[in-house]
């Protein structure tokens, strides 16, 4: 943290582990896991506009309707593996899962 002119200047982990929590934290773990989350919906959205197909396309592509993608592009939470990996295969993206065993608890990255 710098200080100029009683201003306090924080990079971007020195906040998050000030207002949200240090790494390993519930509360930071639950950030990061929604953020990837954020991220994911993102990805999707942002390859079906490059494939240069609306959401009724994609959904007719795998069988979902257009609600159903919208609501993945905007918050890929309630979403299973299976229809995440639907979406991909339909847009023809390569998927990749990191799987973690951290103090016998599951996760995925």
């Amino acid at each position: 943290m710098e200080n100029t002119n009683n201003l306090k200047i924080y990079t971007l982990d020195q906040a998050k582990d000030k207002y949200i929590g240090k790494l390993g934290s519930e509360k930071r773990d639950k950030y990061e896991y929604e953020l990837r989350l954020d991220l994911l919906g993102e990805m999707i959205k942002r390859t079906r506009k490059e494939r240069n197909l609306t959401q009724t396309e994609l959904g007719d592509m795998i069988g979902v309707q257009k609600s159903q993608i919208s609501r993945i592009e905007r918050n890929a939470k309630n979403v299973t593996i299976e229809t995440i990996l639907r979406v991909f295969g339909a847009l023809k993206a390569k998927v990749n899962f990191n799987v973690e065993l951290l103090d016998g608890e599951f996760r995925i990255a």
